[in-house]
């Protein structure tokens, strides 16, 4: 992780008090919105706190496009996640280098970078969803770790950038009232839930950044909530780092929530509680909230010191530091896409498989149907930078299969949401006839993009960026089933940033996998997955649910009967499922001791790939407390494995014992008086996970 002394920490921040001390009241809350301003004779160059870099460098121009947040939760691998992080802060630094030599410091021009996002997808609905590691707290918990251990460098004095954790707290949807909304949960689901990831990200990552969301939470506006900010970001966590507020959240304060009268109002109740930047310009007003004595200078002092902390940890006061020469060409170079997409192949789930997968290079025509074949929008997601060149599913497989000496046939088949890619509805469907006719195999390729699933306000055709259901839009479900009736063999590749009701396709198809948006070279990767290039080893780090109906109220935070975790229905596909070309067999399970007290369990297990072909899995440990109430089964430990035909290792891994408590009614951890069972496979242990991948993870109980 970023490893700045505290030596140093300390001398950085000695070094911007004596600079916020030489500012007069205009400069410093000139310093508090996302564009600061310069200050010529202090030396100051003007700074825009606002950068963007889930899945790479955002919005800033060419930059290595990795696959979409959720793809990355999917590989289950917090060391890849970790290797990405820091991909991305090498070429932000390059970039970042080359607009400092010309003297350009706007948009997303800085060293702070307001990733990643480690809320909950706790409801598939949820635009933003794609944009999260997955629904799970501990999941979410590794990959975010690792993600800003990536980007903020290994440095004694220096970070390589700054990343941000967001959106605190308790946000995922509805996107239409995010400005409005106060999200009302219960605190065991807030510590059990909602606040773990960000508790991980601030005192194990020790995360420089972090973001407050639009919503309430229990009545207070996140962006200035004491509970939050004070209480248990500063207070209980110990963060030192700077708090920003999400975009124009805080005027939204008395425009929307009414929590506030007015604009100095506003600006008060956020900066006394410790909120640093306002992204946006409600913070202007603070010069005059301060003059009428509604707001204390001396919170402006600390935020501001916060502020100039950070940016010289960053290095910008100091003539050198280990990244002011890392150039230009690390943007885009070739081990970068070459990660991206391995990225990109740890990134895909297979979801179902008759037999067909791995494609035996025989099938020489192949058919490609559907309206994210060719779509460069359904690789990128939402967030992204621009890749100096894209793949596309439909360019994979044509590059893969004249390889082979064979032709591929292609449609788009549909639009993406409207009932005819043309003129008339069905009008594909003669070119769709003929391929099924003519091919040995056909990939249907179908799904949303970003215009679909994404923020309120940034949806071209979903205004308010949500999904209204689980179903497909437009016509795609008729023309999938038409595919499936009339094909020989059928393949479906769903591009998608959430879980669909796929229960016709899981009928219907022969295989399935879901693709999420996979980045720049994710046709590639897609191409060699179906002709068994490499096995898949992705894992869903969402549930599929068979229908919505099956889902709580949407506005509803309560965790009952949301996630594997809470379902009280079977899915369709769970969280942790993911189908393999090779077996994985596990014996020997074996722990330290079988009381849960003050000490470390030692857990070790044997793995062995008694399957035909090399492959990567992904080892998962869940607990369940029998007890009312308590989870389904909790997942705590994930180890990815990579093993040789026919190799066998031990792997082993230590649970603390708070692994196994939970959280009462007041929020409170607590180790619970009765029995415990640890499972470890590959797959959770629910009764779905094991009918679809025939095998039962192995268990052990425990004694609380």
């Amino acid at each position: 992780m970023a490893n700045i002394s505290e030596k140093n920490k300390k001398k950085f921040e000695k070094r911007a008090r004596e600079l916020v001390s030489q500012m007069t009241l205009e400069e410093k809350i000139g310093q508090m919105v996302h564009q600061a301003e310069e200050i010529e004779r202090l030396n100051i160059k003007s700074y825009n706190w606002w950068n963007e870099a889930l899945h790479g460098v955002a919005r800033a121009g060419i930059a290595t496009v990795f696959p979409q947040s959720i793809g990355l939760g999917a590989t289950f691998d917090p060391e890849l996640i970790e290797k990405i992080g820091n991909v991305i802060s090498t070429e932000a630094r390059a970039k970042y280098n080359i607009a400092q030599s010309v003297g350009d410091t706007g948009y997303y021009k800085g060293l702070t970078y307001w990733s990643p996002n480690v809320n909950i997808f706790r409801d598939p609905r949820w635009g933003r969803g794609h944009e999260t590691y997955g629904e799970d707290p501990y999941l979410t918990s590794i990959l975010g770790v690792s993600f800003i251990n990536g980007v903020q460098g290994y440095d004694e004095k220096y970070l390589k950038a700054a990343a941000c954790a967001k959106h605190f707290a308790v946000h995922s949807g509805p996107e239409s009232l995010r400005h409005e909304f106060d999200a009302k949960v219960n605190q065991r689901d807030l510590y059990e839930t909602y606040l773990p990831a960000f508790e991980a990200c601030v005192k194990e990552a020790k995360v420089e950044g972090v973001m407050g969301a639009y919503n309430r939470t229990n009545g207070e506006a996140c962006c200035g909530s004491p509970t939050l900010l004070k209480g248990v970001l500063r207070n209980d966590w110990g963060f030192g780092g700077y708090v920003t507020s999400d975009c124009e959240a805080i005027r939204y304060f008395h425009e929307y929530h009414k929590v506030t009268e007015n604009a100095m109002e506003s600006v008060k109740l956020a900066v006394e509680n410790g909120c640093d930047v306002n992204c946006g310009c409600c913070y202007k007003h603070g010069v005059n909230a301060v003059k009428t004595g509604l707001l204390d200078e001396k919170f402006v002092d600390e935020a501001c010191v916060r502020l100039f902390t950070t940016r010289m940890k960053l290095g910008e006061f100091d003539k050198t530091n280990p990244y002011n020469k890392i150039p230009y060409s690390k943007v885009g170079c070739k081990e970068h896409v070459e990660l991206a997409k391995e990225s990109a192949r740890q990134s895909l789930v297979l979801l179902k498989n008759n037999g067909i997968l791995p494609l035996s290079k025989r099938y020489k025509k192949i058919g490609v149907i559907g309206p994210n074949a060719s779509s460069i929008v359904a690789l990128h997601g939402n967030y992204n930078g621009n890749s100096q060149r894209y793949i596309t599913v439909l360019e994979g497989l044509q590059d893969y299969v004249e390889k082979i000496g064979g032709r591929v046939y292609y449609s788009e088949g549909c639009h993406l949401y409207k009932d005819s890619a043309y003129w008339e509805k069905y009008d594909r469907n003669d070119e769709i006839m003929a391929i099924c006719k003519e091919c040995d195999v056909v990939v249907g390729v179908f799904g949303l993009d970003e215009t679909l699933e994404g923020e309120a306000g940034c949806c071209d055709f979903n205004k308010d960026g949500d999904k209204s259901g689980l179903k497909f839009p437009g016509i795609q479900d008729e023309i999938m089933s038409m595919i499936a009736k009339n094909a020989k063999k059928c393949i479906l590749v769903n591009l998608t940033g959430s879980a669909m009701d796929l229960c016709l396709q899981d009928e219907e198809y022969d295989a399935i996998i879901q693709g999420w948006y996979p980045g720049e070279r994710g046709g590639n990767a897609i191409a060699e997955l179906i002709y068994g290039d490499f096995s898949p080893s992705g894992k869903l780090p969402v549930t599929f649910y068979k229908s919505d109906k099956d889902l709580p109220p949407f506005d509803c935070y309560d965790m009952k009967g949301r996630t594997y975790r809470y379902l009280k229905t079977e899915p369709l596909y769970p969280f942790g499922y993911g189908l393999s070309y090779t077996d994985f067999e596990l014996t020997d399970l074996s722990i330290s001791e079988d009381k849960i007290g003050k000490n470390p369990i030692h857990v070790s297990v044997k793995v062995k790939n008694t399957g035909k072909k090399a492959g990567k899995e992904k080892i998962q440990a869940y607990v369940k407390a029998h007890i009312d109430d308590a989870p389904n089964f909790t997942l705590r430990r994930v180890v990815p494995i990579e093993l040789k035909r026919g190799e066998e290792r031990e792997i082993s891994f230590t649970l603390e014992p708070k692994d196994f408590a939970l959280c009462n009614e007041n929020g409170k951890r607590v180790l619970n008086n009765c029995r415990y069972t640890l499972y470890v496979g590959t797959s959770q242990p629910d009764c779905r996970s094991i009918e679809l991948t025939g095998k039962r993870p192995l268990s052990i109980d425990l004694q609380g």
